[in-house]
Parts: structure tokens; sequence; C-alpha cells
């Protein structure tokens, strides 16, 4: 990354570069998990490489550099395709959830009545490149969390209710591409961007390492 040409527009491939420096920042113990998610999210909705500079500005060039090989690729070609294994849910008086290794459908719908919901899918695979996720409310409550590295769109109406939108932003090369709608009636949705689980246990590894 360099400071050169400030006001020049940032590419997805620069922004990747610069959120995995952010993640073996963290993994490294130098920064916590409060500044590597402000970091991240500022990564995620930067415009110019100016704005991704200041990012890591305040980090070894060790660190950068040691960044680099780690910028692939989260397997996004394995994660797409195939046969969904789940193309709705819904939940009446109760819950449900769609977290792990799962394959989510062309079009999921998702429906609570007096209930609430988790779609999770930081570990999922898609059956196609475009997954549209379609989220109700009624008297109820749903979750849709998505990794750092996956492009989001969320645009849905709130109604005596809210729809909450933590997640709409670009994602790295060959991502999926996810668009969560829907209505919120008396009740509450929520998107949000959440690192795995795996990087969460990296870097608190390297934390307790550290200690």
């Amino acid at each position: 990354m360099t400071n050169n040409l400030p006001e020049m527009r940032a590419s997805d491939a620069e922004r990747e570069e610069v959120t995995e420096t952010l993640r073996q920042a963290v993994a490294e113990g130098r920064l916590d998990m409060e500044e590597f998610d402000e970091r991240l999210g500022s990564a995620l909705k930067a415009r110019t490489r100016g704005e991704l500079a200041t990012l890591i500005s305040d980090l070894p060039a060790e660190a950068r550099s040691a960044a680099a090989p780690a910028r692939v690729a989260s397997g996004w070609p394995e994660r797409m395709g195939g046969q969904a294994t789940s193309s709705g849910a819904f939940a009446v008086w109760g819950g449900f959830a769609r977290r792990g290794h799962w394959t989510v459908g062309r079009t999921f719908t998702a429906f609570t009545l007096w209930g609430g919901g988790v779609i999770d899918l930081r570990e999922a695979h898609f059956e196609e490149a475009e997954v549209d996720i379609r989220c109700f409310a009624l008297f109820g409550g749903m979750s849709v969390v998505v990794p750092p590295d996956l492009e989001c769109q969320v645009k849905g109406i709130g109604i005596l209710g809210g729809f909450g939108d933590r997640a709409s932003g670009p994602g790295t090369p060959g991502s999926p591409r996810v668009r969560v709608t829907g209505l919120a009636l008396f009740g509450g949705i929520g998107a949000e961007r959440k690192e795995r689980k795996a990087v969460k246990a990296a870097a608190k590894a390297a934390r307790k390492s550290l200690a």
C-alpha cells in the first residue's frame, strides 16, 4: 500500500490487502479486537488509497508484507455451486438457526412470528454466485451474519419496527453477491459483519501466547 496519489480510487484487491494486513496484526497482538473491528469496517467502506493507507500507517512494514500471501482466497470458488441444503426457514413461537457448513439456495426466504431466527453465512456455501435472502419478521426478530470479505447489499423496510444494516459493502474478488431484503413489522431484523470463528480463535491464541 502506498500514499502516492491518495485521492486515487481504491480497488477491491487493495481493500483486501489492507484487511489481510489487519487480520495479521490482530493475530500478532498488535491490534485488539475492538480496534480491528473498527478499522475493518473503515477498510470495507474506504473509497481512496489514502483512506486505506491511514488504516495501516502505524503497523510495521513486516506486518504488511507477511499479510500478502494470505490475501487469498477465502476459497470462494470451492464454496459456490452444488445443491442447496436449505432455501427457507420459519419460526412461530419458537426459533430457527442456519449456521456452520450449509449451502444456501439461490433464493432463501425466512419468516418469524413471535419468534426469532439466525442466518449465519460465515461458513456457508452458496448454490449460485448471486443469492437473495428475503426476511420477514412479525412480532419477532431475525439476524443475518456475513463475513467481512463477502459482498452484501441490504435494503429492507421497518414498520413500527427496525431493519438494521451494518453489513452492506464490497467483498473480495470472486466473492458471492448477497442481497438482503424484507420487512420488519412490529419486529426487528439486523444484518451485520462478523469475523469467522477461526480468525477470532487465532487472535485469541496470539494474545494468550503474549500474556
